[in-house]
């Protein structure tokens, strides 16, 4: 009797970049493994994997942990998707030209790639996501757009897919794009034995948004909450009320008034304080000039941004960052605001 060997009705490759996250990397991969086999056995039946790297090497996260073995890169077609998963975005850190040229190859071999996280980062330097829309993380979106000005950057829903590529925002995230893929190729019940044994309720749909903890605090108007949710996703430019107004369905008027009856302030001061904070937080913890960070806080020049810096924080930006390299200095959370019942400096 001939013994017929099952082919996994889910082959998946990852593409392990240095430094990089390790929960999007654990995440997805236990989804797939928990749907792989019956119980919790971990055998690649329904669905494989291989970890891979340019030399076969480990691979190194950003916690430091190293997930072993890898191989180098293996023919795309043997897989129905590339995953790739960057990590921690340090502009000293070398390329990796053999990834990125990998990457290239299972394009041109008609793969469907995935970033996951920082990932996305890797295929818009491949070269592959000219002209189309990239999901990223809120806390990667600003650093996406001074980068990488010609990518549309999107990053109020978890994870967009077109076919051929799909990007995902990362973190918790990425388990509900593994367990969206194993429901397409293995079915719905395979997708909830994985969730459910990861203490997971649910798959999120793609559109679900991401959470905007930028400003902590509970606000019950939900017209005010887009409207911060859409100030978040812009800390580098200054918008201007008419098209917030615009973009969250209501009139000028009716939203400086909601904004006062909720929080106490006009939505351009809070809009204002938003971006100053974030300039704190960057004269605190990048190497970027006072010049530089006024224009990634939205401001006209650095002598607008001193002035207000100055009313806001009763210092200068430079005395600021002076402080911030002291000795036992006040760390600056960066999560700017904490609401309770109006905002505060």
């Amino acid at each position: 009797m001939t013994h017929v060997v099952e082919v996994p009705a889910l082959s998946v490759g990852f593409v392990l970049l240095h430094r990089f996250t390790l929960l999007p990397f654990a995440a997805f991969v236990d989804c797939l493994r928990l749907a792989a086999d019956e119980g919790d056995r971990s055998r690649q039946l329904r669905c494989h994997w291989t970890f891979m790297t340019r030399d076969g090497q480990a691979a190194l996260s950003s916690c430091g942990a190293a997930i072993t073995p890898c191989e180098a890169f293996r023919d795309p077609l043997e897989f129905d998707y590339i995953v790739v998963i960057g990590g921690v975005q340090d502009q000293r850190e070398r390329t990796d030209t053999s990834a990125l040229g990998y990457l290239r190859e299972a394009q041109a071999a008609q793969v469907p790639l995935v970033g996951l996280c920082t990932g996305a980062f890797a295929l818009i330097q491949a070269g592959v996501m000219a002209g189309r829309r990239c999901c990223v993380s809120w806390y990667h979106h600003a650093e996406l757009v001074r980068r990488f000005p010609g990518v549309e950057p999107v990053a109020d829903r978890l994870f967009i897919d077109e076919g051929d590529l799909l990007t995902c925002a990362g973190g918790a995230a990425s388990a509900d794009l593994a367990a969206y893929l194993v429901e397409r190729h293995l079915g719905k019940a395979w997708a909830m034995k994985s969730l459910h044994i990861m203490l997971l309720d649910e798959a999120r749909p793609g559109h679900h948004p991401q959470p905007q903890p930028v400003v902590f605090g509970k606000i019950e108007d939900r017209l005010v909450r887009r409207a911060i949710a859409l100030l978040e996703q812009h800390l580098g430019e200054a918008v201007s009320m008419e098209a917030l107004a615009g973009r969250v369905g209501t009139s000028r008027r009716n939203l400086e008034r909601r904004f006062r009856e909720t929080l106490g302030v006009s939505p351009q001061k809070f809009a204002r304080d938003l971006r100053l904070h974030y300039g704190q937080w960057l004269l605190h913890y990048t190497g970027s000039s006072v010049t530089e960070i006024a224009e990634l806080c939205g401001f006209a020049d650095a002598a607008h941004f001193s002035r207000h810096f100055r009313s806001a924080f009763g210092v200068s930006p430079s005395a600021m960052r002076k402080r911030a390299g002291e000795p036992g200095s006040v760390q600056v959370d960066p999560f700017f605001l904490h609401i309770e019942g109006r905002p505060v400096l």
